[in-house]
């Protein structure tokens, strides 16, 4: 059971950071523009975002084993129409069902261990998969770049077809573990109030992708009427996928708030900076993969820690620390763009943001967790989560009009993040990455801010 969940989590991750590497790649393979490529990106984190609560409430309806398993099945049938993708628009529609399958796959795989494990036991179980998806984490990005350097811009369809063996061992190893796997007939499903946010997140991305041409505006507007029937239907329906009675705590308002800002930046700088410095910086893949070492090792070896300094000191001051720490660190990296130096500049301020984000990751889970009673623990969880997914899907969309904008203010004669070597090209590409660089600077500084006021004061478990 553990290892199935370790594979599943390990699909997911690997996914992300796998796509952030390879995009020049796959840009050069398929003659892809800044769009399409923010679309192959967003492809797998708009139902992601969407879909998420959805598929912990399937699992709960009929069976997590059965809805663990579909969902790697699908996300596997989507990897491999990835690999052979023959265009970039075929290539954003299996990125578009593999985040179906991870929707429904991701919410298990912590679950499953809950299910499996005496309460006794239920820690280190917990603790050996936050390693290991770490450790995955961490090696993914750095076999993605070692492939792509010594192979060529093909090989990141290699990657997605390494996805298949992984997930079928994990299929294989949750069927022979699962017994009594028959779910609850009475679970409701909010099938409703799925395809409004699907819908609304759609309309929102496409618009905010749309912004730099000038085409984002009337679907910005309709994606925001969307949200707000989704707030409304949320509060009307029996069987809602995101429980609005929770928003009532300001503590939990408040850390959702906080990673939104956080995460957000975050997600924009990791998609960004690679692309700037593998097509701009002539840094090869390999190299590049190494900046995505430091923040999973500090959180890794340190997120323990803070979570126990959470404990003692209350996780509003630890994270507004840590979020202080992040926005120096992308505004370094914004405002030495133009230096180039990739090992003695941009590695330490990489660092630098580890080292913030290890006193983020555990006292924001303690914030939303501690913020609401017991019963409620598991809803707190998965709208956390969704909110991280949410705000990498905006962040992506947004910050590539900014990037765009950027570069050409800059006199940039192609495109942002489209190979080349002419000094104004990489000149304005270090224009548009500052840009980028130093919004979500400012954002995770609004989330310290933010962290500060909302959850200053240690927070009481079941209040």
């Amino acid at each position: 059971m553990l290892a199935a969940s370790i594979l599943a989590s390990a699909l997911g991750f690997i996914d992300g950071s796998l796509v952030a590497i390879a995009m020049p790649a796959m840009r050069t393979s398929l003659d892809a523009t800044l769009v399409q490529a923010q679309w192959i990106n967003n492809a797998y984190m708009l139902p992601l975002s969407a879909l998420i609560l959805a598929g912990g409430a399937l699992g709960d309806r009929f069976g997590l084993g059965r809805v663990f398993s579909a969902g790697i099945a699908v996300f596997l049938v989507a990897s491999l129409l990835s690999a052979i993708a023959p265009s970039p628009d075929a290539l954003i529609a299996a990125r578009a069902l593999k985040g179906v399958g991870a929707a429904a796959m991701i919410p298990g795989s912590l679950s499953l261990i809950y299910r499996a494990y005496p309460r006794e036991a239920r820690g280190r179980a917990i603790g050996i998969w936050a390693g290991a998806s770490a450790l995955t984490t961490a090696l993914g990005p750095v076999v993605a770049g070692a492939a792509l350097t010594l192979i060529g811009p093909g090989a990141w369809r290699w990657l997605f077809a390494l996805n298949l063996p992984l997930g079928i061992l994990a299929i294989w190893l949750i069927l022979g573990a699962v017994e009594n796997d028959h779910g609850n007939s009475a679970k409701g499903i909010d099938v409703v109030g799925a395809l409004l946010a699907s819908a609304a997140l759609g309309l929102l991305a496409f618009g905010l992708t749309g912004l730099s041409n000038g085409q984002g505006t009337v679907p910005l507007l309709i994606g925001g009427l969307g949200l707000l029937l989704f707030v409304w239907w949320e509060h009307r329906t029996t069987d809602p996928m995101m429980s609005l009675s929770l928003f009532a705590s300001r503590t939990f308002s408040a850390a959702n708030v906080a990673t939104f800002c956080l995460y957000f930046g975050l997600s924009a700088v990791l998609f960004f900076l690679p692309m700037t410095v593998i097509a701009g910086w002539g840094v090869t893949e390999a190299q590049a993969s190494v900046a995505f070492i430091p923040l999973t090792v500090f959180i890794a070896l340190f997120s323990a820690r803070a979570g126990r300094m959470a404990d003692t000191y209350g996780p509003g001051p630890l994270i507004a620390l840590g979020a202080a720490v992040t926005a120096i660190a992308f505004a370094g990296l914004g405002l030495t763009a133009h230096l180039q130096r990739f090992w003695d500049v941009t590695m330490p301020l990489m660092a630098l943001m580890g080292a913030g984000m290890c006193f983020v990751v555990a006292p924001l889970s303690a914030a939303v967790m501690g913020a609401v009673p017991d019963q409620s623990a598991g809803a707190a969880s998965g709208i956390n989560n969704a909110v991280t997914r949410i705000s990498g899907l905006v962040a992506v969309a947004a910050m590539g009009a900014v990037a765009a904008i950027g570069y050409s203010a800059a006199g940039g004669i192609d495109s942002f993040g489209a190979p080349g070597t002419g000094e104004a090209h990489v000149n304005a590409m270090n224009a548009g990455f500052r840009a980028v660089a130093l919004v979500t600077a400012g954002l995770s500084g609004i989330s310290a801010l933010v962290a500060w006021v909302g959850i200053s004061k240690p927070v009481q478990i079941g209040s």
